[in-house]
């Protein structure tokens, strides 16, 4: 005989499965939708988690991720994951110390003025996801497995995690994460964890909805006067810390109203350098990682081959023409797409 509790989770268990059964006979939407097959749910079910479910089989070396690692990740971080001209710097201010202990002493106070990757992360299987889904900038999750554990393999090189000749697989994961600076790093014994134990949590989750403020006040500001005392803070690079200051150039005035409108082109070539992320090393004006645009259509101009010229350079890679940071291939840009952004450049890309 079952208990009354056990007769009540047997009819809830046989109502459930009834209308699933239900369910699948006659859909709630008629006409509308579909059930994914497993190969969609396959492709989606990609994320890899700190015990380490989810990860593919593969290996790569230091080596090889090196290779990767100029090829595909230089030009916004930098050869040595230093860079701090795109996005903050991936390596810095860990030590063998915070390696054995598995703690960033610099975490506790100001010896290191600013806040790296290999400084916060306390998991390899989150550089690893994170890697395989959004890498590299402009092709995202185009890295096969093998390279993905490559290229986290040469990271991992940068904070002394591996050694030079090391190599980073499925298999050995778990013994290289006991090597992550900051490994010991998580708080895991919140209300959320389940731990078995009751603590308040840092967030009370209480919102206030009354008496609310519906404009801004700007309590100070830097006085028109004063703007560019020290040059122009946007264009003035830290080593660490954040990336770059204010725009503090003064704005000039406003044009008078022109009678005819902006080319046609400008706002779809814009679109486009956007799109394909462009902007992220270039400027049109301005030199960021790369040189400014319009700086590139002035070097150019005169030489009569220079569509194919651009062409050949966007769609393959550069290295070595402005500088020691090389750009990627654009082979993932549409032929339509890479011509409008060629023959913008070859006009001299006016705005």
């Amino acid at each position: 005989m079952f208990s009354s509790p056990s007769r009540l989770l047997v009819a809830a268990l046989l109502a459930a499965a009834s209308l699933a059964q239900a369910q699948t006979s006659a859909p709630r939407f008629e006409g509308i939708g579909r059930t994914a097959t497993p190969a969609e749910l396959r492709a989606w079910d990609i994320d890899v988690r700190p015990d380490l479910r989810g990860l593919p089989p593969g290996r790569g070396t230091v080596a090889q991720g090196q290779d990767l690692w100029e090829a595909k990740c230089a030009g916004c971080h930098g050869v040595f994951g230093e860079s701090n001209e795109v996005f903050n710097p991936l390596v810095g201010g860990t030590t063998k110390e915070d390696i054995r202990t598995g703690r960033v002493a610099a975490l506790r106070n100001n010896s290191y003025p600013g806040r790296t990757t290999m400084m916060k992360v306390s998991e390899i299987t989150s550089l690893w996801d994170y890697i395989n889904r959004a890498m590299p900038w402009t092709a995202p999750k185009t890295l096969k497995p093998d390279e993905v554990y490559a290229v986290t393999a040469y990271l991992l090189s940068l904070a002394d995690v591996l050694p030079a000749d090391g190599e980073l697989s499925d298999k050995n994961m778990a013994q290289v994460q006991q090597r992550l600076p900051n490994r010991h790093g998580k708080i895991n014994t919140l209300t959320m964890w389940p731990d078995g134990q009751r603590r308040q949590p840092d967030v009370q989750g209480l919102a206030c909805m009354k008496n609310c403020a519906t404009e801004p006040k700007i309590s100070s500001y830097l006085p028109e006067f004063a703007r560019d005392a020290h040059g122009n803070l946007a264009q003035q690079q830290r080593l660490v810390g954040p990336q770059r200051g204010q725009d503090t150039q003064r704005k000039a005035a406003a044009p008078a109203a022109q009678a005819t409108a902006a080319p046609a082109v400008a706002k779809p070539v814009t679109a486009l350098l956007q799109q394909h992320a462009c902007l992220a090393c270039h400027q049109v004006d301005g030199k960021l990682v790369g040189p400014s645009l319009r700086e590139v259509a002035a070097r150019y101009r005169d030489r009569p081959d220079r569509r194919d010229y651009l062409s050949e350079k966007l769609r393959s890679g550069s290295a070595g023409v402005w500088g020691p940071v090389p750009m990627p291939a654009q082979a993932h840009v549409p032929e339509a797409d890479l011509k409008a952004i060629v023959d913008w450049l070859a006009e001299g890309a006016r705005p």
